[in-house]
């Protein structure tokens, strides 16, 4: 079955909110640019912004262990720098290019985190070429993949579970629609195209206790990992591609999986 793309989206701070796109370019081996260059490490974290490594998530800011990070609206301006967080009547407007704003915005988490689940002020973080994704710490090729929803396998997961489940919970780059659920568990080194572009199945997603955390109460209410091992005996949904060509992926595009009974290019 041929699928479509209904939403491209990117989050510019790990953890915090989604930018919605209608088109991206991508490069060969190249992510979506500008997602997940900006994170909030822990007061230890060895993080080195000159000499930058991937480090486990459990160093940074989180949604699977700080679920409140959901209760904020966050909006990044890539031209001005300017990052905009909302917590209710609680605003914030800093510059990430300066260090009066980083520390504004380090402030302004130190505070807004519930007592106990930070030691001190979070340092906000960001490298050149880096990206802080959760399978970055496999290999820099993973960081630099896109993660892909196939929204049928979302449906049919939500039917077995018995609960609207909102992909939002996956924060996926690429959500799609028109397959058949759970195909794109067979993606594995295989080629396929989405408009124009090339890609390659890289990696399942695991799925961790983000998944857990209502992205609009902000409140853990299923317990994803535990519901996904006992329908399906895994914890995948979702996968990793890496991209294989240069061009522009754009909304409506659409996705023609690897052909049925091909063999792992």
């Amino acid at each position: 079955m041929t699928g479509i793309v209904t939403a491209l989206t990117r989050y510019p701070i790990k953890g915090l909110s989604p930018e919605t796109l209608h088109s991206i370019k991508l490069q060969q081996g190249q992510g979506f640019s500008g997602d997940r260059s900006f994170a909030l490490a822990l007061p230890n974290t060895p993080f080195d912004s000159a000499n930058p490594k991937c480090l486990p998530k459990t160093l940074f800011l989180m949604l699977a262990r700080q679920e409140a990070l959901a209760r904020l609206h966050t909006r990044h301006d890539a031209n001005s720098g300017m990052l905009h967080v909302r917590d209710g009547s609680i605003t914030l407007s800093a510059s990430t290019q300066t260090s009066e704003g980083i520390a504004e915005i380090e402030a302004f988490f130190a505070q807004f985190l519930p007592v106990g689940q930070t030691d001190s002020r979070p340092r906000f973080v960001t490298a050149e070429d880096h990206s802080f994704t959760d399978v970055g710490v496999h290999s820099p090729e993973l960081m630099r993949a896109v993660s892909v929803i196939n929204l049928a396998s979302v449906r049919e997961f939500e039917a077995r579970v018995g609960r609207p489940i909102d992909p939002r919970r996956f924060r996926a780059n690429i959500l799609v629609d028109g397959l058949e659920p759970w195909e794109e568990m067979s993606w594995l080194e295989r080629e396929l195209t989405i408009g124009s572009m090339r890609f390659r199945g890289a990696r399942l997603t695991r799925r961790c206790p983000a998944t857990e955390v209502n992205p609009d109460t902000a409140v853990r209410d299923i317990n994803v990992p535990k519901e996904l091992i006992q329908h399906y005996d895994h914890v995948f949904l979702g996968i990793y591609l890496f991209v294989l060509s240069d061009g522009e992926l754009a909304v409506g595009d659409q996705l023609a999986p690897p052909m049925r009974g091909a063999g792992a290019i």
